[in-house]
This record gives structure tokens, sequence and C-alpha cells, in this order.
């Protein structure tokens, strides 16, 4: 797969470098670049960051970061047997427990929250550090609901990491989880005071917490881009038959003028004419007129 020319390998963690340094140096450089772009493309393109996760693993199957990484971009693509495999070959490799938390994930994935709940009780979790145990009850707390246990799935979200006042980044997405789980149970006041705490501390916007609260308030966002594409279309399929029509009509109203002037000398002659004779054979013309006028009234 084409790699970028700006793409050095260089960009990798020191860890992973580390661990790349038992290959040749131009092996090592290939798949340097290879795990690059499953880092770059992992979000935005699940699809094409696995295909340079298959390039790499081919390249080096024995590096723990490159089982990982593997791990990682299957996982992306909801490919999870696929994804548990690898991340339980990186840690044989490297004896970590790091990845308790999304193995136990892709266990849900597979369809079997009872072992994503046997793993949430096994001694590993109290290895984890504070980030991946509060990973741990989310996975937990999503098998939980897997299982039609909504009460059960609030209660495992209670814990002092929810309850805290410290903005930590795990934060965001545990509330938000505690207010979808609250929501998903009918308690909407509560869910709804817990979305907006997840959207006063998601900085980085992982999690989608203004939208949800913004539509428990009834708030319709409307796309503006849309809207004036939309626009757009109907101005321009209706351009060419307003423009001849407004042509059709200035010409008219050329063609009406000249005639319209021609008919005002011609009345204006006769009125004159009228008028003189009026005059002539009246003496007074204003006296007929005003008698015309009143019989008009009348």
């Amino acid at each position: 797969m084409p790699i970028p020319d700006d793409v050095t390998g260089e960009e990798i963690d020191k860890d992973v470098r580390q661990e790349l340094l038992s290959l040749p140096k131009g092996l090592a450089e290939d798949v340097a670049r290879n795990l690059v772009m499953v880092a770059r493309l992992i979000d935005e393109d699940p699809e094409g960051a696995y295909g340079y996760s298959k390039v790499a693993l081919r390249l080096a199957s024995r590096v723990a970061a490159v089982r990982e990484a593997a791990g990682f971009a299957a996982y992306a693509n909801q490919k999870y047997n696929e994804a548990l495999g690898e991340f339980r070959a990186a840690r044989r490799m490297t004896g970590s427990v790091e990845l308790w938390p999304v193995m136990a994930d892709c266990e849900r994935g597979l369809g079997r929250p009872e072992k994503a709940l046997e793993m949430a009780g096994a001694p590993e979790v109290h290895k984890l550090d504070k980030a991946d145990q509060v990973e741990m009850r989310l996975v937990a707390a999503g098998a939980r609901r897997d299982m039609g246990q909504l009460d059960a799935a609030i209660v495992t979200l209670q814990s002092p990491e929810l309850a805290s006042n410290s903005v930590q980044p795990w934060t965001a997405r545990l509330r938000y989880a505690y207010a979808d789980a609250l929501l998903a149970a009918g308690r909407e006041s509560e869910a709804r005071e817990w979305f907006a705490k997840a959207a006063e501390s998601d900085k980085d916007g992982s999690t989608d917490a203004s939208d949800r609260l913004a539509e428990m308030d009834g708030v319709e966002f409307v796309d503006a881009l849309v809207e004036d594409d939309e626009r757009g279309e109907g101005a321009r399929g209706e351009t060419e038959a307003p423009v001849a029509a407004a042509e059709d009509e200035d010409e008219a109203e050329d063609v009406d003028t000249d005639v319209d002037v021609d008919q005002v000398d011609v009345v204006r002659e006769v009125e004159e004419a009228d008028v003189e004779e009026a005059d002539v054979e009246d003496g007074d013309g204003h006296g007929d007129n005003e008698s015309d006028n009143d019989g008009d009234k009348s």
C-alpha cells in the first residue's frame, strides 16, 4: 500500500521504536511507516488502517507492538474475533494486562457478555492503572446492558470516579455512559443532568453529549451547508425561465411604451379640438364641464 513521502517512521512512540530495533534497519523503517499510517487513519478511515496493519503484520508478526496495532485496527472494523486473537498474542509477548479491558469488550462484540463480566471480576483488573480500571467498569456496565440488566449497569457505573468533581481523561465518557443508562431506564431528569455534566467535561469532543442534551431539550439543529446547497440547487434549476421571462417583459414594456406615447398624443389632439369647438359654440366650456361632472356624480 502506498505511503506518503512525509511519513518517515520517526513519528511512532519511542517504546515502539525500541521494539523495532530487533529488526534489520530497512525492515524496521518499513514497519514503522506502516504503523504510523495505522495510527493516522484508524479513526477516520478504519478500513485503510486495517490494510496497513496487515502489511505491518506480514513484515513483523513477532513484534508485540505490531500485533497490538493489528488488534486495534481489526477492533475498529468490528472484526472482534481477529482483534481478540491479536490482543492475546500481544499479551503473551509482553505479559502486560493493559489490553484486558479491550479484550473483554471484544467478548461483548462476539455476543458473550457473560465472559466480559467474568473478566471484569478477574485478578488482572487489580493490576490495571486508574484509566484502565475505569475502562473496565465501562465494559462491565455495557455487558450488563447487553444482558438487559439496566439497574445493574447503573450501579456498576456509580463509583468514586463518577462522583469526583475533577476532570480526568475518562470523565466525559464515564458520565456519558451513566447518563445513557439512566435514560434507557426512563430516568430522564437525572439523565439530562448527567448529559450536561458530560458535555461540560468533554473538552476534546469524545462524546456527543451536547447533541444528546439538545435533543432532550427539543432543540433541532439545521445543517446550514445542506440548506444553502438545497437553495442553490433550486435557484440554479429556475435560472433560465425567470431570465427569459424577464427579457420578454422588458420587450413588452418597450413595445407598450411606444404605443402608449402615440395614443396619448392622439388623445391630446382630440381633447384640444373638442375644447376649442366647445368654446366657439358655447363661449363657456367650464359651465358645461361642471354640469357634466355633476351629472356623472349623480
